[in-house]
């Protein structure tokens, strides 16, 4: 799967969970933050697509999104992350 579907993917399943998704420009890689009664998943927008991609992901994998399908959960297997284990492996 070429990596702009992937991040399109994840970034649906970012939505469809009641989260929004901005890409802001900052010395940070990104995570998510709650605003108010906003939750927020904040991505570097310099960064790489497989740095979002992973970001995404990475978060993605920590909240436990109910509604992901079967691709995204690949993905964020893929990309290392999964609810046991926050890190990618080395």
């Amino acid at each position: 799967m070429k990596k702009a579907k992937k991040l399109e993917l994840l970034e649906n399943a970012v939505t469809q969970n009641g989260y929004k998704l901005r890409y802001e420009k900052g010395n940070f890689l990104g995570g998510d933050c709650r605003l108010r009664e906003d939750s927020i998943i904040v991505v570097n927008k310099f960064l790489p697509i497989e740095g979002k991609i992973s970001t995404i992901a990475r978060v993605l994998g920590k909240l436990e999104p109910a509604d992901c399908s079967a691709e995204v959960k690949k993905i964020i297997e893929d990309s290392g992350f999964s609810i046991d284990n926050q890190l990618p492996p080395a």
